[in-house]
């Protein structure tokens, strides 16, 4: 029996580890060929080490085990050059790209008023502008493809209301979702559809991190992650505190799939009910 998305090719951001490389080992069960890459480095404004190249490496490890064809390269979505080389390679390499995941993201904490300029300039740099380049690379030949195709954009809960200490990430977040819809009515007419993803949290390093535990815990002096977890459940109308990176990668290929083929410009929340509270 063929795969939901048998015979596509893939392009996604951020897929060292977490979300990006939980997409990539979803779209390949179901039978896409994979291009992706990381910045394998760190950013001063992420409260956690990035993904490294010996995570990408066993992303890669981990696709070719599914019988599927991946392309990696080591890439920073802020740098157009860079993206659009990785997407040329793989062009050349796959002939062609239907679905794009721009997942690539960074988290950081803190009061609007306190946040630096360079930790505000870059979370917007990856979050925004980075969902903007990783778009702009590919469009292109999407476009002259005549197939149509999916683009999905990862943004967030924080993409669709407020929390507090997070005003440059949601910010971002809510940004995304104003591209989403401006790409979403040009790149309609060639049959390629643009929706974005609102996890609630998601059960990766961007929460299972110290700094997260402090927010939710600043009366211990070194909460953990069971210090914690009830403040991430409050967080959600299901009492359940996080969603697993499947989750998100389910709802990823369904909107990738032809059974979403008349979806378009919608804001998806994968959020057990956060958004309703």
């Amino acid at each position: 029996m063929a795969g939901r998305v048998a015979g596509k090719v893939a392009f996604i951001t951020g897929a060292a580890r977490g979300q990006g490389r939980s997409h990539a080992l979803r779209l390949a069960e179901e039978g896409a060929d994979i291009i992706a890459l990381d910045i394998c480095a760190d950013i001063d404004a992420s409260i956690i080490p990035l993904g490294t190249e010996e995570q990408l490496a066993e992303t890669v490890k981990m696709v070719e085990d599914l019988d599927r064809r991946i392309l990696t390269r080591k890439a920073d979505v802020r740098d157009s050059a860079a993206v659009q080389a990785v997407v040329d390679e793989g062009l050349a390499e796959f002939g062609h790209i239907d679905i794009v995941c721009a997942n690539a993201g960074i988290e950081d904490f803190g009061q609007a008023h306190e946040l630096s300029d360079e930790r505000w300039d870059d979370v917007l740099a990856v979050n925004l502008t980075g969902v903007w380049k990783t778009c702009k690379a590919v469009i292109p030949s999407m476009v002259e493809s005549g197939q149509g195709g999916s683009i999905i954009l990862t943004s967030s809960t924080a993409g669709i209301k407020g929390f507090g200490n997070l005003a440059h990430y949601a910010a971002s977040k809510h940004g995304v979702v104003g591209l989403m819809r401006d790409l979403a009515i040009e790149l309609a007419p060639h049959m390629i559809r643009v929706n974005t993803i609102h996890p609630t949290t998601v059960g990766t390093d961007m929460i299972f991190n110290d700094v997260a535990y402090r927010l939710f815990r600043p009366d211990i002096e070194n909460p953990t992650l069971d210090d914690a977890k009830a403040g991430y459940q409050a967080l959600n109308l299901m009492p359940v505190p996080w969603v697993e990176p499947r989750d998100i990668s389910n709802a990823v290929l369904w909107l990738a799939s032809d059974e979403a083929r008349y979806v378009t410009g919608v804001s998806l929340p994968i959020d057990l009910g956060m958004t309703q509270k």
